[in-house]
């Protein structure tokens, strides 16, 4: 019976603990709403809370992958998705095989950010940290 007591109390315990870290994690309507709304007809996108502490919303949109970050009053912030290196405008490629002719690139990201406008963000393999640099279509740096 004692056995029996404990463990309830320890199962009791761990679902109240499960389901507080739920309601911690539990996405604002406004921010569902507000996605809703940037993206209808997109449906069931899988968000997490990031490090910044903006809503990262990630879906699919013909076919492609998409993250798009909210913050917790439901304000967009920014959405992008990964390109191939053959998909970066060609005005960028011309300015990166100037000023960085013998650097790889690791990551390349087309971003809509409702502060930058539209740019497209470059990953560059280096020691250390990979060096991040933000273009305009014409080439020329954010």
């Amino acid at each position: 019976m004692r056995i029996a007591v404990i463990f309830l109390t320890f199962l009791f315990t761990s679902l109240s603990a499960s389901c507080q870290n739920k309601q911690a994690g539990k996405v604002p309507d406004v921010v569902i709403a507000a996605f809703e709304a940037k993206y209808p007809g997109e449906h069931d996108p899988d968000f997490e809370l990031d490090a910044h502490g903006y809503w990262e919303a990630h879906f699919k949109k013909d076919g492609e992958k998409y993250r798009a970050d909210f913050y917790a009053d439901g304000r967009w912030r920014e959405t992008e998705n990964s390109i191939k290196d053959k998909e970066i405008p060609k005005a960028i490629q011309k300015a990166i095989e100037k000023e960085f002719p013998d650097r790889k690139i690791t990551e390349a990201e087309h971003v809509i950010s409702a502060t930058l406008g539209e740019f497209w963000d470059i990953e560059f393999k280096q020691k250390g940290k990979n060096m991040d640099v933000m273009y305009r279509k014409d080439g020329t740096k954010v």
